[in-house]
């Protein structure tokens, strides 16, 4: 592993993947998962930490603002860099590390502008049990530029990690994770987001070497749709959409002719499967906004609730462009279409 240190580390990335680290258990597990991708990409690892120094008003009558001695909190910062970079010293991997000043969310969306992934724990330090998310991990996904990996600390055991927080302990030890299974499952619901989480899903299960499985869950009826005739029957509807998830996968294996492709349609919730997936797969894959969405919305309810929930990595893949979308029609019955 050759590496920078956190001074000489260079001020722009262009490519690879970034990974925030705070020196936190939840951190070292989004450190682990994201050094193995970076091996498996052959690509360079960006590690860094970011912070910002507070400022006090005065009380007194001379009334004017305090700061805290900026080296104080850098030289903390870089003890948290030089240890994971000791963490990951055992990969084959090109490793580079930098301690910057501002924001958490704000300097890893700038710097993850033009990098292929972006990495983080799913709770930072100060968080607590009933926060499942932290600020950082909830703020990238929606905002990110490329795609966002999510790693839940309640994984830590798959990298070897030890669990020291007692009420994760105490929740593993009443409901232990399942062993992962070699696949990777992406969330499907007819939406072109959902078209484009599926091709980066299908090139990271290409990546990792396990089948893909595109995951569709229809929900009950219910609330405004009571109107809908009791009559309508439903194993139609799932036997029609079957029919386009197979045309997808036509489509999906001219561009991946070699990867595994298996479909599941499921009766129930979305949110609720792909979470009950994540506890067994390599990772769980998202649009970040799916059929339903709206300009305003950045993260749709499923893929937020994923996130919010998941027992595993989870990957939000951002809105874009893709010219393998064009072809797609001329596969079949295009699901949503």
């Amino acid at each position: 592993m050759s590496t920078d240190t956190p001074e000489t580390a260079p001020q722009g990335i262009h490519g690879g993947v970034i990974v925030g680290v705070d020196g936190s258990e939840h951190g070292q597990c989004a450190l682990s998962w994201a050094a193995r991708e970076a091996e498996r990409r052959r690509t360079t690892l960006h590690l860094i930490t970011a912070y910002s120094v507070p400022i006090y008003a005065a009380s007194g009558l001379d009334g004017g603002y305090a700061a805290v001695d900026d080296s104080v909190i850098r030289e903390g910062a870089e003890s948290v860099l030089k240890d994971a970079l000791e963490r990951i010293k055992d990969y084959d991997i090109d490793v580079d590390a930098s301690v910057e000043n501002g924001d958490a969310s704000g300097v890893l969306l700038e710097l993850g502008r033009e990098a292929d992934l972006l990495v983080v724990g799913s709770r930072g330090r100060g968080g607590f049990v009933g926060r499942l998310l932290g600020s950082v991990s909830s703020a990238l996904p929606a905002h990110a530029s490329c795609p966002t990996v999510v790693v839940p600390m309640i994984c830590a055991g798959r990298f070897g990690q030890d669990v020291t927080d007692k009420h994760l302990k105490a929740e593993l030890a009443k409901n232990p994770l399942e062993p992962v299974k070699p696949r990777v499952v992406v969330g499907a619901d007819g939406s072109d987001q959902a078209r484009v989480a599926v091709l980066e899903a299908a090139a990271q299960a290409q990546r990792l070497g396990v089948e893909l499985q595109i995951l569709c869950a229809v929900p009950q009826y219910s609330g405004s749709l009571a109107w809908v005739p009791a009559a309508m029957d439903r194993e139609a509807i799932f036997a029609d959409i079957q029919v386009q998830l197979d045309a997808g996968v036509l489509w999906l294996k001219s561009h991946f002719p070699e990867l595994e492709i298996t479909t599941r349609l499921v009766d129930g919730s979305p949110v609720e499967v792909l979470v009950d997936a994540s506890r067994d797969s390599e990772l769980v894959v998202v649009g970040t906004r799916g059929r339903g969405g709206f300009a305003g919305m950045l993260l749709g309810s499923t893929s937020d609730g994923v996130l919010h929930h998941a027992q595993g990595p989870v990957m939000v893949v951002p809105d874009r462009e893709d010219p393998r979308l064009a072809d797609r029609a001329s596969f079949g019955p295009v699901l949503g279409g």
